[in-house]
């Protein structure tokens, strides 16, 4: 008599578990969507698309991806002229980190160049369209000068420094051939560092891509051509590429990182300083730029 509501109680957990196992199983037909209750192997896709102004959102989904166990390969979707120099660093070491544990492959969309190219070379494949524009290799620092309007309008600037070079590319005095020299010396030294990057990650010759590397772009057909890219072909190649890197049989389950849904207000000011930004500088953004200038 003792183990009859022991019995009761089981039965009634058995009875629960089976209806939500029902539950899930008529809302996942309703939905055309099956069921997986074993180890699922899936693809994530990342995505970066506009001006790299920022790296660390992009890092945040490569790295859920990596560690989670369904995803096995990932596939980084990269429609970008490029950006600032310190966030494509930082994406192309995370994408080289997991791709030596985890199949990275590129998918390029209709921009991928300079900064854009530059988070791609370390990529286990990179698929681009034929007419993808990529390249753009190199560096870019530009300064507005706004001396005389500011003079015109009768306002004068008043600088304060410690030494000669701190206000170096500043809007109000014109640039010396001793600023130009510096600013040139840094400008080599990071260009340097992009043509190591793409030597390393595509197992070139650095002679071979500082040839390339001066800034002009190409097709997704031309930079096949020139070892740039592995093969042509759409996003969807690209994740079929990956399942099969990944030892997926069949058409692989695709998975996108969870929207993020921004607060109104916090968008309407991002937008309204990069208009400002741009109208006023002419760039997307200040300091070393791995960008291509023609993007729009």
């Amino acid at each position: 008599m003792q183990k009859r509501p022991l019995f009761i109680a089981l039965g009634l957990l058995c009875g629960i578990f089976l209806f939500f196992l029902a539950l899930i199983l008529a809302v996942s037909h309703l939905f055309d969507r099956p069921a997986h209750f074993g180890v699922r192997k899936q693809v994530g896709v990342v995505e970066v698309s506009g001006v790299i102004f920022e790296s660390k959102k992009i890092i945040e989904q490569l790295a859920d991806f990596h560690e989670s166990g369904s995803i096995k390969a990932i596939v980084l979707r990269i429609d970008s002229p490029g950006g600032g120099v310190g966030p494509a660093q930082e994406i192309h070491d995370e994408v080289r980190r997991i791709d030596a544990d985890k199949p990275v492959v590129v998918s390029m969309g209709s921009v991928a160049a300079s900064g854009g190219y530059y988070i791609a070379a370390p990529a286990r494949q990179i698929f681009a369209n034929p007419g993808t524009i990529t390249g753009s290799i190199g560096v870019i620092m530009e300064f507005t000068n706004f001396q005389e309007l500011l003079e015109k309008i009768g306002l004068h600037n008043q600088t304060v420094k410690s030494g000669k070079h701190k206000d170096i590319g500043s809007p109000v005095r014109p640039m010396t051939d001793e600023d130009r020299a510096i600013l040139q010396a840094l400008i080599d030294d990071v260009h340097s560092q992009f043509v190591d990057a793409i030597a390393a990650g595509r197992q070139l010759d650095q002679q071979a891509v500082r040839a390339l590397a001066d800034g002009r772009i190409f097709t997704g057909r031309k930079a096949l051509e020139l070892g740039l890219v592995d093969e042509l072909g759409s996003l969807e190649a690209a994740i079929r590429r990956a399942g099969e890197l990944a030892g997926i049989e069949g058409k692989p389950e695709v998975v996108y990182p969870p929207s993020d849904k921004p607060k109104l207000i916090d968008f309407l000011m991002q937008e309204a300083s990069s208009q400002i930004r741009q109208a006023l500088l002419g760039q997307p953004g200040g300091g070393l730029q791995y960008v291509w200038s023609g993007f729009n």
